[in-house]
């Protein structure tokens, strides 16, 4: 159903889309101006450039919308505001100009939410690298307000926008502060105060793997993948990148925790406190020796540089470490405090970030269908 006073048009009807130049390699320089690929979209810096003599067509500024026709879904397909420097558009990019009554960034927002029926579309590559054709995304329809409206819903989002950019610097911010605090702590570079508030100066020794960690497996514990449950009583920890992989109802379980999870093909790191079940692949559960605490152990696991075998056995290569650390027990629990502080913030922001994503897709998908409409006087949704 159209809103009163909104047109149904299609893409064709409320923007034009250029395609950029096929730069070929003999054409690659290492100065003039930079030909922007699709890497680029997702804030690459690394260029090639093109010192020749551009094409109108081709240059785009800062702020130019962009619509990457040929890429990883979720990555680098779709609607982009170009916000790098001057440069030339290279294949698989079209710059996109809006036609007169379209507003330009309520534009992308509504170019940005039609994206997945243009992904369905796709095709001649695999399910997360899409390839579409111009009139793939020209034949779209698109639910169009009047100008006026389209700047009020543009402003409206743009609230959202600059709240997510801002928690974004934070939270980048906070995991670059992070790593300095790591590299600082655990290499002895900076001691903490004691409880009395001096400087902790003991002395710092080497333990090998086997000195200062303990592989505590529980197979009996194990769950297959193909056994794992959408929901559960018991989680599963296992390897992959996320921290809970799914759900079981075992009765056996891992319960003697906190312990470390160590992906033996991923090299990912994990600490985790609560009771679970284990992967049955790869899925390592590492537990710190009585000279070690627990939370520094994490820390120190998640700081060892593991060369990256592909998917091969990693844990061979993490017992051959060392691992330097203050033999003062306080002092241990000090640097893991400090750091677990660290994570809590950066846990903090992740939480709030994901709030605002959640929040501004769920406007566009009211304010971008006319299911609540604006007053065009006013910036806020009737």
């Amino acid at each position: 159903m159209v809103p009163k006073g909104w047109t149904l048009l299609q893409v064709s009807d409320i923007c034009k889309l250029q395609n950029g130049n096929s730069f070929k390699p003999h054409e690659w320089d290492t100065q003039g101006l930079p030909i922007i690929r699709i890497q680029n979209l997702n804030g690459s810096d690394n260029y090639n450039y093109f010192s020749g003599v551009p094409q109108d067509k081709w240059l785009v500024e800062p702020g130019q919308l962009l619509f990457s026709w040929a890429g990883t879904k979720g990555v680098s397909f779709g609607p982009f505001i170009w916000n790098g420097p001057k440069g030339v558009l290279n294949q698989h990019i079209y710059k996109v100009f809006a036609n007169e009554n379209v507003h330009g960034h309520w534009l992308y927002l509504a170019l940005l939410h039609i994206t997945q029926k243009i992904e369905a579309q796709a095709h001649g590559f695999k399910s997360t690298l899409l390839h579409v054709q111009k009139k793939d995304i020209d034949n779209q329809f698109v639910l169009t307000p009047p100008v006026a409206e389209q700047k009020k819903i543009a402003q409206i989002l743009s609230t959202w926008d600059n709240a997510i950019s801002v928690t974004e610097k934070l939270l980048t911010n906070s995991q670059q502060q992070k790593k300095a605090l790591m590299q600082q702590l655990l290499t002895g570079k900076k001691r903490l105060l004691d409880e009395n508030g001096v400087r902790f100066s003991g002395e710092w020794v080497y333990l090998t793997f086997d000195n200062a960690f303990i592989v505590a497996n529980k197979k009996s514990s194990q769950v297959k993948s193909s056994d794992y449950l959408q929901s559960g009583s018991i989680p599963i920890i296992d390897q992959g990148q996320s921290r809970i992989a799914g759900y079981c109802n075992n009765l056996e379980v891992y319960s003697d925790v906190p312990v470390i999870v160590f992906g033996d093909h991923t090299r990912c790191v994990k600490w985790i406190e609560f009771v679970f079940c284990p992967g049955a692949d790869g899925t390592q559960v590492i537990k710190t020796s009585k000279i070690l605490e627990p939370k520094l152990g994490y820390y120190l696991l998640s700081n060892t540089d593991i060369p990256n075998l592909g998917y091969s056995r990693h844990m061979r290569e993490l017992k051959e470490k060392d691992f330097r650390l203050p033999l003062d027990i306080k002092e241990q629990q000090k640097i893991a405090a400090v750091l677990s502080a660290a994570d809590a913030e950066i846990s903090t922001l992740e939480k709030k970030l994901a709030c605002l994503r959640d929040e501004k897709k769920a406007l566009m998908q009211q304010l971008l269908t006319g299911k609540r409409r604006v007053k065009v006087d006013e910036a806020v949704a009737e």
